[in-house]
């Protein structure tokens, strides 16, 4: 019998056709032998959505006329295990079970542990990261925070509220020239590069910094590294074992790696619908960097992935300095854009077997977890009486 999968993807985030493609992608490719997929959409008004139809990228071009060919669900779970219940109508009927959840989302709202958090609530098994993993690994100062506890390299920030700047915008101003120009200002919780500007002097850190605020409460602003070469390397395991996959190097005409550059291959159109996601980039496979510092990011990798308590597939990402030869992690992706399929190939592992790597993995971790104690039987309601408690709570 087959294992039945509920690929999870879309959500109201700025990352939101991102996840599309990845999704689309990784159905493509999941082994049809083995599982069966059940598409899960989440629109960006945040209603869930199943069919078959959506597997094909081409109804993302206008959902809102299509949608009603597709049905309208809420994920629970039930007597015998988890289902897909339909929302519309006077009963709510099961269109189908599902053994276990695949989120391959991106952003907030979402890969920040959201989605994770109500997976965990009803107790259906799930690939990746869980909540506390996909939420250190969205927030981008209490990540650093953790880094720097961990004697992990980071480059040198600042980061305030968008009420600290709205109260003192000209403290914030001396904390970033006590970094040094240039520097990069960012949403704390974005990916995929939104909101993120590159600021070369004190003139333009205003409108930067406007920009950050579109989009998150918490913006940071790291000190940009010179001679830049950025890095990613992947990583697949959980905590009691990591491997790594090959390293790329990432090369854009800009200052950092933008939007554009990942999903739309540099060109200044709008998001393909045939867009191939992080594979667009244009990179170099393996990295021209020396044997040594390759070993010595695969093994900050290992630590990063470990440190912030990550699962399934993981890519970190990273700053180099070429003249210094010094590296800095810029952020890890615990969702990361097509899953990093294309940095586990050159290793000779398949994007099919990858996919299974990472629904096996979780299979395993979900009964593992199971064989712990999460609640305790007691009889400490027995002294609730009508007119309330009457015992005492140490």
């Amino acid at each position: 019998m087959k294992i039945k999968v509920g690929v999870i993807f879309g959500g109201e985030t700025v990352e939101h056709e991102v996840s599309i493609i990845t999704a689309v992608q990784a159905m493509e490719h999941i082994n049809r032998d083995k599982y069966e997929i059940i598409p899960i959409y989440i629109s960006k008004d945040r209603f869930w959505y199943t069919g078959k139809m959506l597997m094909d990228i081409d109804v993302y071009r206008d959902f809102d006329e299509l949608k009603k060919y597709a049905k309208q669900v809420v994920l629970t779970k039930g007597k015998g295990g988890f289902y897909l219940q339909n929302t519309k109508g006077l009963f709510r009927r099961n269109i189908t079970d599902i053994d276990i959840a695949f989120p391959m989302v991106h952003g907030n709202n979402v890969e920040d542990g959201s989605l994770q958090g109500y997976l965990d609530s009803i107790g259906i098994p799930y690939v990746g990261s869980k909540v506390l993993g996909s939420a250190l690994g969205q927030d981008k100062v209490v990540m650093k925070q953790i880094f720097k506890a961990m004697d992990l390299p980071i480059v040198n920030y600042t980061w305030f509220f968008d009420s600290d700047y709205a109260d003192d915008c000209e403290k914030i101003f001396d904390d970033v020239k006590k970094l040094g120009y240039p520097v990069i200002v960012k949403p704390a919780a974005l990916g995929s590069s939104v909101g993120i500007t590159y600021v070369k002097e004190e003139e333009e850190l205003a409108n930067a910094i406007e920009e950050a605020m579109k989009y998150d409460i918490k913006i940071v602003v790291e000190k940009a590294v010179q001679n830049l070469v950025e890095v990613n390397c992947s990583v697949f395991g959980n905590y009691s074992n990591q491997e790594t996959s090959v390293i790329e190097e990432v090369t854009s005409d800009e200052e950092f790696l933008t939007f554009s550059d990942k999903y739309i291959g540099g060109s200044k159109g709008k998001l393909r619908g045939n867009s191939k996601g992080m594979i667009n980039a244009s990179r170099i496979i393996p990295a021209r960097i020396s044997k040594e510092l390759t070993k010595q990011i695969e093994d900050t990798s290992k630590k990063v992935f470990r440190t912030l308590n990550l699962s399934g597939v993981c890519r970190v990402d990273y700053l180099i300095d070429k003249k210094t030869n010094k590296f800095y992690i810029n952020e890890p992706n615990t969702i990361p854009g097509s899953l990093a399929f294309y940095l586990w190939e050159p290793t000779g592992k398949k994007y099919s077997e990858l996919l299974d790597d990472m629904i096996t993995l979780s299979i395993k971790e979900y009964k593992n977890k199971s064989k712990k104690t999460y609640s305790f039987e007691s009889n400490i309601l027995s002294n609730v009486g009508v007119k309330g408690f009457k015992g005492k709570l140490k």
